[in-house]
């Protein structure tokens, strides 16, 4: 085990976190955040919101991360600093979830923003933020297999929970490309409101939520039909949206709003922002625990991560993170 990895001890006997309290016990979710300027992850345990692990992962500064659907690997966006050329440090870093190692580096185009994983865990759809393109990779063999040109800029990545559509945001044509994953081609293109940065699928309603952080608004989508059916004002002036999550579900959607230092809550049914939170500085990531009873935000400025309950609209939790928090993704 690498001497990074930390461990908590029960008895007097070291034991890996997710196995604390015996084999009977559930897996406790883990919440996984990026540290772009630190080069590392810094791990939480969603139980206690205590720091049970620092996972340096090599050259490249670490952005967008995800979790596999079975839990056992993360998937971290790693980028150099190349203004258009594939670089030495643009890779997808591949972490088993188990052993806190990096067990692999993958090829997925030039400076990889966010990226999304397909349901079955085959697939990654990866936004090359300076190429313009989106590029697909194949988990069997560890190599990119399709490259899409989708808008200019793209950095948001979303899967539909059926898996067969992405949405991929480009911050500067402010368009979404919707990839059809059964063909692997850009099947149609939409326009949002000034610089979307995110985006995420309800799990259980045909919608889709689109954040614009120059026009502080939040688009709703029909993914039956791939529109804009409303735009949701935020803190008016205020808000700068950037990492959306909606709860398991479906009933809120929560968005990190960036220079605004807090985090707006929106009714999915009504479209009504319904809470305003404060939180550390600078909220660009976010994520929900599977039992939606908890939200977390990676602070950029603060260094930190804010835990929110969901209940209350309050922060119960704040737990110091590494250098420039940028993405959060917890463990199903």
């Amino acid at each position: 085990m690498p001497e990074h990895w930390r461990w908590l001890t029960t008895a007097g006997v070291a034991v890996p976190l997710f196995l604390a309290g015996g084999a009977s016990a559930q897996p406790v979710p883990l919440a996984y955040v990026t540290n772009e300027h630190s080069g590392d992850i810094t791990v939480i345990n969603t139980a206690n919101d205590q720091v049970v692990a620092t996972i340096p992962v090599g050259e490249g500064r670490p952005r967008g991360i995800r979790v596999s659907p079975d839990g056992k690997t993360v998937y971290v966006a790693l980028s150099d600093d190349a203004p258009t050329a594939e670089g030495d440090d643009d890779a997808i870093a591949v972490i088993d979830a188990a052993t806190g190692t990096v067990r692999a580096r993958l090829r997925g185009g030039t400076d990889p923003e966010q990226f999304g994983v397909s349901p079955d865990g085959t697939r990654l759809y990866v936004a090359n933020e300076d190429a313009g393109t989106a590029s697909i990779v194949d988990l069997a063999t560890g190599r990119p297999i399709a490259t899409l040109t989708v808008g200019i800029e793209p950095e948001g990545v979303a899967l539909s929970p059926d898996g067969r559509w992405v949405y991929v945001t480009a911050e500067t044509s402010n368009t979404v490309s919707v990839i059809d994953t059964r063909a692997s081609r850009v099947v149609a293109n939409f326009l949002v409101d000034i610089r979307p940065r995110d985006a995420a699928f309800s799990p259980n309603q045909p919608r889709a939520y689109v954040t614009a952080e120059i026009a502080g608004t939040v688009s709703v989508v029909d993914t039956d039909r791939h529109e804009v059916i409303d735009v949701i004002e935020l803190e008016k002036g205020e808000a700068k949206p950037v990492g959306v999550a909606v709860s398991p579900d479906g009933k809120r959607v929560y968005v990190a709003n960036g220079h605004a230092d807090n985090v707006s809550v929106i009714d999915a049914e009504t479209h009504r922002v319904i809470a305003t939170i404060p939180v550390g500085e600078r909220p660009w990531g976010i994520a929900v625990t599977p039992d939606g009873k908890r939200i977390y935000t990676a602070n950029g400025v603060s260094n930190d991560v804010s835990v929110i309950d969901a209940t209350t609209h309050t922060v119960v939790a704040t737990v110091r993170a590494g250098k420039g928090p940028w993405g959060v993704a917890i463990a199903p």
